[in-house]
């Protein structure tokens, strides 16, 4: 029996929301932009992604209203990619996804550390502060590091950035 291509004949939240983001694509996109990825050409190099599927991904989360285009040069015309309110929301999701990861899936730690700007301590897979107590932080109180397991030997912009701490959700250099 062929597997079908979405899930129309599901009455289910959970089904509704990977026909949006449950590409494989479509959650490193939000990753990325919670990083402070906001340009399409830092998309596509970070991402090792093809340009048509960029395109389509970034097309299809700015019309669910996960990111919102905004024009940030005019000659040439050039937009950019910002998560909205609602895009936000992943960060939670995206969060706990990763450390997941991170518990099962890797051998050398964790290649990111995410840390409560406020305290300077970790947050947990709930995003809330292992320091402070500080419940379900939002991406714009979180900072993101290099952690132990990062073996990143990739030169495009965005990975550069990344080595440096760097606050959620603020635009990459």
């Amino acid at each position: 029996m062929a597997l079908g291509k979405n899930y129309d004949g599901q009455d289910c939240s959970l089904a509704r929301v990977l026909e949006l983001v449950g590409e494989r694509w479509t959650m490193l996109v939000v990753r990325d932009a919670l990083y402070g990825v906001r340009r399409y050409g830092d998309f596509l190099a970070h991402l090792d992604i093809p340009r048509a599927v960029l395109s389509q991904r970034l097309t299809a989360l700015v019309d669910a209203g996960v990111l919102e285009r905004r024009r940030y040069q005019d000659t040439p015309p050039r937009d950019e990619y910002v998560l909205t309110p609602m895009g936000r929301e992943l960060w939670q999701p995206v969060l706990a996804l990763g450390q997941w990861g991170e518990r099962h899936l890797t051998r050398n730690g964790a290649r990111r550390l995410f840390i409560h700007v406020d305290c300077g301590a970790r947050i947990d897979a709930f995003s809330s502060c292992t320091g402070c107590g500080a419940p379900h932080l939002p991406p714009e109180q979180v900072e993101v590091r290099p952690g132990p397991g990062l073996e990143d030997g990739r030169r495009d912009p965005v990975s550069v950035a990344l080595r440096a701490p760097h606050r959620l959700l603020e635009p990459l250099p």
